[in-house]
């Protein structure tokens, strides 16, 4: 790494395992982005509303967001003197036990997490209003879940984030998706949805917390952002690279590790929901990255690519 990387640089790359070469994508593709949401802040501030901007990021699993956020925060702190925060929606699942209760009185399908309906939208709400609120001092705490107990962490394993924010950035997979009719739920997409929803009421439920949680959501965010798969073939791929890396690291202990078949199930969960924000928001969005195969960003609107 040369001599002049700066510090915060330094300690990014550490923390995700990332070669130097990510900083020069990281240039050419991220901090034109960081210099729009600037601008767009500048704006909010002559208009003295005093609020923080909020941006969502919607992205199918694997695709780059959580990494993509931690640049922005980071960047955004050291280069322009401007505090932004990431949130994911996966860290407002609901708890295990809350997801067991919902697969007893409502479906069994909720047991697992994912789709919406298996969210804390209340909690989510009140982070996002304690955050943006304009003037706070009182330290706001932000959840965090843990994926490998499949629960919650408890409340003293939250993160607290204290002072003025200037940018929130929520990433989620399903942000931005919209409810489709009910005509469109009737034919099921996977073999998951034919042979355990067999008349459609897990995906209607799901589809009715799009219109009743998400919806409301969608009011308050100021920029919209995407990173766009190619296929939903691709997600797949990627998702099961993953627990590939996952088995390797656990050197024979396959605890909490997937099968190919099991992370071919799993996937399923998401597909309907995936397939639709590929189909509708690249067009809908003020920030799009197109992605390849190998999660590389081939393209963007606005254009800002290897070459500027």
């Amino acid at each position: 790494m040369p001599d002049n990387t700066p510090a915060w640089q330094k300690a990014f790359l550490d923390q995700h395992r990332l070669g130097t070469a990510y900083l020069r994508y990281a240039q050419c593709w991220f901090e034109p982005l960081a210099a729009s949401l600037v601008a767009h802040l500048d704006g909010a501030c002559e208009a003295d509303s005093g609020v923080p901007v909020l941006m969502a990021v919607n992205g199918s699993q694997g695709c780059g967001k959580t990494t993509l956020c931690a640049y922005l925060c980071a960047y955004l702190q050291a280069q322009c003197g401007v505090r932004a925060i990431a949130l994911s929606l996966d860290d407002f699942y609901l708890t295990r036990a809350r997801r067991r209760e919902l697969a007893v009185s409502v479906h069994p399908l909720l047991a697992t997490r994912g789709v919406p309906g298996t969210h804390d939208m209340a909690l989510l709400n009140s982070t996002l209003d304690a955050l943006l609120a304009p003037g706070r001092t009182a330290a706001v705490p932000v959840p965090r879940f843990d994926k490998a107990r499949d629960d919650r962490r408890l409340l003293s394993r939250w993160d607290e984030v204290e002072g003025r924010v200037d940018i929130v950035l929520l990433e989620g997979w399903c942000m931005g998706a919209r409810p489709s009719s009910i005509e469109a739920l009737v034919q099921p997409v996977n073999r998951l949805e034919r042979e355990e929803d067999p008349d459609a009421f897990w995906r209607g439920y799901a589809n009715n917390a799009l219109q009743r949680d998400f919806l409301p959501l969608y009011e308050r965010v100021d920029k919209w952002l995407m990173l766009a798969a190619p296929s939903f073939d691709c997600v797949y791929r990627w998702r099961l690279e993953q627990e590939h890396k996952l088995a390797l690291s656990t050197q024979g202990e396959q605890v909490g590790v997937m099968s190919d078949e099991q992370v071919a199930r799993f996937i399923q969960f998401y597909q309907r929901i995936t397939e639709q924000c590929l189909a509708t928001l690249p067009a809908a969005v003020d920030y799009l990255y197109t992605l390849d195969e190998q999660r590389e960003i081939v393209s963007s609107r606005p254009q800002w690519d290897m070459a500027s």
